[in-house]
């Protein structure tokens, strides 16, 4: 076990594809971060292995704000103490906790569930919208995504275009100070203990796409950023991770590299 740094920041997105929100704690679980993406929108002209209407479709999104309504009730589950107990904890709680409201770019706030933020969304597209909210995470792959700060920094120099974080929308951004812009992709089959009680495994790597290329505060596209990733790095940045043991994780809780790969 070794330390090997810190977390830099922690984030969860309410709604699929719009602004996340940083936290200075985060109850990790077994399903994902409590509250993340547990809302999405469904578009009617979407494929079905993929049915979201995201930033793919309409990079404005992006510049959605997001925020619960209750944000004490929403940071973890209300029963922590005895989901702790018990070895487990549910991700979300009532609809009435974790009502969500959404400040649109021009500063109009509609509760989640309005048909005029639907309206608004779909302004330039002639499709359907629904509203999706989920008891788990809708994320793309794997429940947490880590992404450390020396390889977004990387991504900034290998594409010569500035680069901000945020574009990478992870869940947990790592300050790795011994670790090389990159080398966190050898972590892929080890396991991280992120603060006093949670353990990750480290499952694979994270295969780009293009909201990565988004400004988070203007949706200006800078296509530069996934061409050098594609490039140098196989389409790929950052971790996904399953977590092993669930837990409140805070701004600067340790990082350490539990065991030795496998094989």
């Amino acid at each position: 076990m070794s330390l090997i740094g810190h977390v830099d920041s922690l984030w969860r997105y309410p709604v699929k594809s719009m602004r996340g929100e940083e936290s200075d704690e985060l109850f990790i679980g077994y399903a994902g971060v409590y509250g993340d993406r547990l809302f999405a929108f469904r578009s009617s002209t979407a494929p079905a292995g993929f049915p979201y209407f995201t930033g793919r479709d309409e990079r404005q999104m992006i510049r959605y704000r997001a925020r619960y309504r209750n944000p004490e009730k929403a940071a973890r589950p209300i029963n922590l103490a005895e989901a702790e107990k018990n070895g487990a904890a549910p991700l979300s709680g009532s609809a009435e906790e974790l009502m969500i409201d959404v400040e649109t770019p021009d500063g109009t706030v509609f509760p989640i569930d309005d048909p005029r933020l639907r309206d608004a969304l779909r302004a330039d597209h002639e499709m359907d919208l629904s509203l999706i909210r989920s008891e788990r995470a809708l994320t793309d792959a794997k429940p947490l995504s880590l992404f450390s700060i020396q390889t977004a920094q990387q991504v900034g120099i290998e594409s010569s275009v500035p680069v901000d974080k945020r574009q990478f929308r992870a869940n947990v951004f790592l300050d790795l100070p011994g670790v090389p812009a990159f080398g966190e992709d050898e972590f892929v089959g080890r396991s991280l203990r992120l603060g006093s009680k949670v353990v990750v495994s480290v499952v694979g790597r994270d295969g780009r796409c293009m909201m990565i290329t988004l400004d988070p505060d203007t949706a200006e596209k800078a296509p530069a950023v996934l061409k050098a990733i594609a490039q140098a790095h196989e389409g790929k940045a950052g971790l996904y991770a399953a977590v092993v043991t669930e837990g409140i994780l805070r701004k600067g809780d340790a990082v350490e590299l539990l065991d030795s790969p496998a094989g």
